[in-house]
């Protein structure tokens, strides 16, 4: 009895314990990380290496062989043009002047010996005339005489030349003399030495390299080499910052001058060789240094940024069960099928995404498929649109279709599914029900995108985009509008640009520069203004608040906030991590919140990025 008394207690004390356990268990909290929002500066830059060089550098060589008999310079002394920096053994050049010079008395000898051959021919031939008038010769006595004048007249021009050929000889061989003095060709300074006194140089082949002089080392180049997937981005005059192994505190600043066309590869990786001008005053950089180069794209001073850790933070249904808070709508039509998509085919936001922000209509599908929906006057598509885009696109990644999803609805907005001639009259019916205004628009947009060739769509449009804009929207549930790619009145899908990773493009490709243009980076107009959209998520009373965002440039740790909405302000805290109770209990190394991470596709569960349903369709 006392055994089954003790057995008893022990299974209570068990019971307790597990009770106690699980309910402590229950109350735990999810774990959220934040960040604050600060100010400050942001610089959007390209990291490369480089190396410095002087600007001007010129080698000094020896046009003549012979021993070097005499050096008067050495490393970093300061020369000036003119000044002898060294001299070679002059005797045997010397020897082959004293030669040309003989040969010149010689040819010069020849020449009157000539002379006077010539006259003798002239006066002989002189008397064979007279003797001929009074035929007292023959006549053959007569043109023997005229031959050996001819004969010695041609004879004077040859020893004539010979003089020439000798005088010539005398000018080598008194410049060869004078080359064995090398002499400064600039003012600089010595930064080479290849040559010591008793040396032997050869210029037999090419001329043997002395000594290299910089022009003016308080001026020099950085030679950076450039990827080519930031090249792009390139522009003279842009600031650079870098900093060299040797003076790892110290910050030095130049200005990009040049990108050259010349590419370099190396193990497939091509890069291009861009210019910087550097001041060297202090004599502080020496050629040869490797320079740690930023060239700055674009500078934000005095900026709202938020952390980018907050803007990659995507809730999952998961954490809004911890947190018993209902799933915003727009989320919500993002589960189901293969999350992690977006209602654009780049991540785009979705039909769901809020409506109002200065890019076009966000959340604006694709128009309905049947005529009906049309004559219904301008605002009819718009609202259509959003019915449509709502309902979301057709998921791939299950083979399930998204809520609602119908034909002409999912997919390109209904026009993909049409013939050519349901496109035409659908196409005429939106024409009808523009606004003069809206029509003139649409006309102008479509004659620029047919001049620069662009779009295969209905409307002249990108790939696949009915009135699509530069690369054209795929699908329905896109941002876009305007008729091109980024902003403007018909945010939708058919009437969408293509936009990229959630966000729109507003810049249009840059014009280039008026006719007259001397090099080719003129050419290139300024760099277009970068604007995309985001979403930060803020923990308030235990609970997720969305924020959308206008972002701006990025440093890769912090990005402008161009809109700066109330609930932001410097030392606001943003969402970057969310641990729940579930995912802090599963064993270590799985506790990472996956649907946090872009590299990680989310599957059947993960939210279809901020708005959108399923793929959208294709």
């Amino acid at each position: 009895m006392k055994k089954l008394i003790s057995i008893v207690i022990v299974l209570i004390a068990i019971g307790a314990t597990g009770a106690v356990f699980y309910a402590k268990r229950g109350d735990k909290e999810p774990t959220v990380t934040t960040l604050p929002i600060s100010r400050g500066t942001i610089i959007d830059g390209v990291r490369a290496t480089g190396t410095l060089q002087a600007v001007t550098s010129v080698t000094v060589g020896a046009q003549v062989s012979g021993i070097v008999q005499e050096i008067l310079v050495d490393f970093n002394d300061i020369v000036k043009k003119g000044q002898v920096i060294a001299r070679l053994d002059p005797s045997i050049l010397q020897t082959q002047l004293e030669t040309a010079k003989a040969n010149l008395v010689n040819a010069q000898a020849n020449l009157e010996r000539q002379r006077v051959a010539l006259e003798d021919a002239k006066t002989k031939l002189a008397r064979a005339e007279e003797l001929n008038a009074k035929q007292l010769t023959t006549r053959v006595d007569l043109e023997n005489a005229q031959v050996a004048v001819k004969q010695a007249d041609a004879q004077l021009k040859s020893t004539q030349s010979q003089i020439v050929q000798a005088e010539a000889a005398v000018n080598k061989a008194n410049v060869d003399l004078d080359h064995t003095v090398i002499a400064a060709p600039i003012d600089g300074i010595i930064i080479k030495r290849s040559v010591d006194r008793g040396q032997t140089v050869n210029a037999g082949m090419s001329a043997p390299e002395l000594f290299i002089i910089a022009a003016d080392l308080t001026k020099m180049q950085v030679n950076a080499n450039i990827d080519e997937t930031d090249v792009g981005r390139m522009r003279p005059g842009q600031e650079v910052n870098f900093t060299v192994d040797a003076y790892p505190t110290d910050n030095f600043r130049g200005m990009v001058k040049q990108v050259r066309l010349n590419p370099t590869t190396v193990q497939n990786v091509v890069t291009y060789s861009t210019v910087i001008d550097v001041p060297n005053p202090d004599y502080k950089l020496k050629p040869g240094m490797t320079a740690n180069v930023t060239i700055q794209i674009a500078r934000r001073d005095n900026v709202l940024r938020i952390p980018n850790a907050a803007i990659r933070f995507r809730p999952t249904k998961d954490m809004f069960d911890a947190l018993n808070q209902a799933m915003p709508p727009e989320l919500e039509r993002g589960f189901g099928g293969r999350g992690g998509r977006g209602g654009n085919r780049n991540g785009a936001p979705g039909a769901g995404a809020p409506s109002g922000g200065p890019v076009g209509t966000p959340g604006a599908g694709a128009a309905s498929g049947t005529p009906a929906a049309a004559a219904k006057g301008p605002a009819a598509p718009a609202a259509g649109q959003q019915a449509r885009a709502s309902q979301g696109g057709q998921n791939r990644g299950q083979g399930q279709p998204g809520q609602g999803a119908a034909p002409g609805q999912g997919g390109r907005g209904g026009f993909a599914n049409m013939t050519p001639e349901e496109r035409d009259k659908r196409r005429q019916e939106m024409m009808a029900n523009m606004t003069p205004e809206q029509r003139a628009q649409f006309e102008e947009r479509l004659k620029q995108r047919q001049a620069q060739g662009g779009g295969q769509g209905s409307f002249g449009g990108g790939r696949g985009g009915n009135f699509g804009g530069s690369t054209g929207s795929r699908q329905g549930g896109g941002q876009g509008g305007n008729f091109q790619r980024g902003q403007g009145t018909f945010g939708g899908g058919n009437f969408g640009g293509r936009t990229g990773g959630g966000a729109s493009a507003t810049a249009n490709t840059p014009a280039p520069a008026a006719g007259g243009a001397t090099t080719i980076d003129a050419l290139f107009g300024p760099l277009p203004t970068v604007e995309t959209r985001g979403r930060a998520w803020l923990y308030i009373n235990k609970q997720l608040k969305p924020i959308e965002l206008r972002l701006g440039i990025s440093d890769g740790t912090y990005t402008e906030i161009l809109n700066e909405p109330n609930e932001l302000q410097p030392t606001t805290e943003v969402v970057t991590s969310f641990i729940t109770p579930e995912m802090a209990s599963r064993p270590s190394g799985q506790q990472g919140n996956q649907a946090n991470n872009p590299l990680m596709p989310q599957r059947g569960r993960g939210p279809g990025g901020p708005g959108g349903g399923g793929r959208g369709g294709r």
